[in-house]
């Protein structure tokens, strides 16, 4: 039988074939993951603007002046 390490606890854990909790040793572990990521101990860099190919969420591409803007157009 093939094991991987759980990622909490590091002991042993069973493929996901015998493992609903895969890739967690249990479900307590995968719980206790779950609840370090809804403390914010887990955060996910965040990347430079660009960098997946889109622009930010405001429609921005510097982050500063809407795309297509001007001070000018703004007055």
């Amino acid at each position: 039988m093939t094991s991987a390490q759980c990622p909490t606890c590091r002991k042993a854990s069973a493929t996901r074939k015998t493992n609903a909790a895969f890739p967690f040793c249990s479900a307590r572990c995968k719980t206790v993951d779950l609840g370090k990521w809804l403390n914010e101990e887990y955060r996910v860099p965040a990347g430079a603007t660009g960098e997946s190919g889109e622009g930010d969420e405001s429609g921005t591409s510097d982050g500063n002046v809407p795309t297509g803007s001007s001070d000018r157009e703004l007055s």
